[in-house]
């Protein structure tokens, strides 16, 4: 292939290889469109106007880009041609995706004429939204409003067909901005009909599903949404969390609705009250992968910073071992949010019990070893404050570094 001379203007400008889809910009200039579409996604175009990488005038994305069918079948020619060569034949390139197309399946899943016409259309998006370059183009068809609408007309009709459909797709084109909030915030029975959901006959994939639209709900509402949210919604959660078939990524989607929910109001108390505290420290002793390690603690931090979420902390009788056992081991995350669970239960809840507890199980030990490791200084720093806070209890035990308390007793 070296000893063949392929034509100059068969070559993409950018990659500098045989145009797979030649497409023209406005500027008059031919690339390959995966190429040229790269170029207009990277963060200095994207921030910025774009320019062309060849003439560098103003290329505006809302142009378009045209594709090029004479060159396409000209290098197709000539790849065939070739082939003998070592050519590969270039394949014709699947139309790009148009947003009048989008909305007219759109139009289609949100009709009310026919059951059968509503679920072909979700059936042709939800193909559309599997492919990974269609996904913008339909979010900016508005398709997940749409979905949004669809799942709450059938909480309204108490009908099932193609919810599952509708979540997937939701999942797929989700992005959080403002508009979705506004969706979101409009809606005020999404969660019941995502509550209704979860607790439907759909399969537990599908279920997922609802959790991570429930997840992208509350990241993205305000406190005045989140805290009208019932008792009843947080032991649905705690329900989801408890029960041994609840996949993985649900509960790490669970365990995000939660620490979503805590400041917004009294929801903080309602979690507590709901088993949350409890059910995630013994999630956490049955044994986790980092990523849910790490949201687990993060809930266990914004528990631990009221009274009642202290309280059910420590009645759990493996709650201050299973954070020493995991101080230094996980990840800085972990170390960031145990700090505070330990600071907040030696500061407002250490009783002598307490403290000689975080003593025996080794919460003090790791205390210790935090300061001499090689970690991040506020955490050196943080560590330090909570010895200053029990000195003089935790001095006497053997079990400990003494140089490292006798400077800080009181």
């Amino acid at each position: 292939m070296d000893d063949i001379d392929i034509p100059q203007y068969f070559l993409c400008p950018i990659s500098l290889q045989i145009m797979k889809d030649p497409v023209t910009t406005v500027t008059g200039i031919t690339y390959d469109r995966e190429s040229i579409e790269q170029w207009l996604s990277t963060p200095e175009n994207s921030a910025a106007a774009a320019v062309c990488p060849v003439t560098k005038l103003p290329l505006s994305k809302s142009a378009g880009l045209t594709p090029n069918h004479m060159l396409r079948r000209l290098i197709q020619a000539w790849c065939i041609a070739n082939a003998k060569s070592g050519i590969d034949r270039i394949p014709t390139p699947k139309s790009p995706l148009h947003r009048s197309a989008v909305l007219k399946l759109i139009r289609a899943a949100g009709s009310r004429r026919s059951g059968a016409e509503n679920l072909e259309a979700l059936r042709k998006l939800d193909e559309l939204a599997s492919d990974d370059k269609n996904q913008q183009c339909l979010a900016e068809a508005g398709a997940a409003k749409s979905m949004i609408s669809y799942v709450m007309r059938s909480f309204d009709d108490g009908d099932l067909a193609g919810v599952d459909l509708a979540l997937r797709i939701l999942r797929l084109v989700w992005s959080p901005t403002a508009e979705k909030k506004q969706i979101v915030e409009e809606k005020p029975d999404l969660f019941r009909s995502i509550l209704w959901i979860l607790n439907s006959q759909l399969e537990d994939s599908q279920k997922t599903d609802a959790l991570i639209l429930l997840k992208n709900a509350v990241e993205i509402s305000n406190s005045n949404y989140l805290e009208k949210l019932k008792p009843d919604f947080f032991k649905e959660m705690v329900r989801i969390l408890r029960s041994k078939s609840t996949a993985a990524a649900a509960k790490r989607a669970v365990l995000k609705i939660l620490i979503g929910s805590c400041p917004a109001g009294r929801n903080r108390a309602k979690i507590v009250e709901a088993g949350a505290v409890f059910e995630a420290i013994e999630m956490e002793i049955g044994g986790t992968e980092r990523k849910t390690t790490e949201l687990v603690f993060s809930l266990l931090a914004q528990a631990c910073t009221c009274a009642e979420g202290r309280q059910e902390f420590l009645r759990h009788a493996g709650g201050v071992g299973m954070v020493a056992k995991r101080l230094m081991r996980v990840s800085a995350a972990t170390d960031d949010r145990g700090m505070c669970v330990y600071e907040s239960i030696a500061r407002y809840s250490g009783t002598r019990a307490v403290v000689g507890e975080m003593l025996t199980v080794g919460g003090v030990t790791k205390l210790c070893m935090m300061m001499q490791a090689d970690c991040d200084e506020y955490l050196k720093k943080k560590a330090r404050e909570i010895l200053k806070l029990h000195s003089k209890v935790w001095s006497n035990s053997p079990c400990i570094q003494l140089y490292l308390l006798t400077r800080y007793s009181r």
